[in-house]
């Protein structure tokens, strides 16, 4: 079980057992026998309550050598998939109704409200994550308790990018550690597992990982 913080908009609540900065380690296991990579990495994520109705998404990954030499990052946003209503604000900075293109504010959604957007599979999720080389995915899944399960709607690339063309992600709350696994069809091969990690929470007075080798 975990307890709701006050305060979050109705929205978030399904995803309030992520809030938090998260660390740990996992490890890197894809390809067939002849590109076949295995090593050990550190992450830190991030899931951030801004007030609006998803949480803001940062992850960091660093190789676990001795200079902890950084690796890549992540960052994207996670909301449950609900009909936009029209005095919804968006796209972009773009009004509502007539009400809000007065000035007004939305009315947020209630608890009743989220409640309604439950399924069988629990609430529908979409999560939207960037990589620095310009791929972005949509993934399309479901919250349940303390269970996610994700799979990708889209996936956009640059025309030089390297071939990614889905990815499957599971996260879970088991004991207090969140774990994830992340399964891609990359670089020519069907889907299948490419990495997993476990996280555990973290104070806001630990140090940040990386920040010896990056300067942070």
């Amino acid at each position: 079980m975990f307890d709701i913080p006050e305060g979050l908009p109705a929205e978030v609540n399904p995803l309030c057992w992520l809030l938090g900065v998260w660390e740990g380690t996992g490890v890197v296991s894809y390809g067939s026998d002849d590109d076949h990579v295995e090593f050990e990495f550190g992450q830190r994520v991030s899931f951030t309550d801004e007030g609006l109705p998803h949480l803001h998404y940062n992850a960091y990954y660093w190789l676990l050598d001795d200079e902890r030499t950084p690796l890549t990052t992540e960052t994207g946003y996670w909301r449950l998939a609900a009909e936009p209503r029209p005095e919804d604000h968006g796209p972009a900075l773009l009004p509502g109704s007539a009400l809000a293109a007065a000035g007004g504010a939305a009315a947020p959604r209630t608890i009743e409200d989220v409640d309604r957007l439950r399924g069988e599979q629990g609430f529908p999720l979409e999560v939207s994550i960037v990589h620095p080389d310009g791929i972005s995915e949509l993934y399309l899944g479901a919250v349940n308790g303390p269970r996610i399960q994700l799979g990708t709607d889209a996936v956009l690339r640059p025309a030089d990018a390297r071939l990614y063309t889905a990815a499957e992600r599971m996260y879970g709350l088991v004991e207090g550690q969140l774990m994830w696994a992340w399964d891609v069809a990359a670089l020519g091969h069907p889907l299948a597992s490419m990495a997993s990690a476990v996280l555990v929470r973290r104070g806001a007075d630990d140090p940040v990982a990386g920040a010896e080798s990056t300067g942070r």
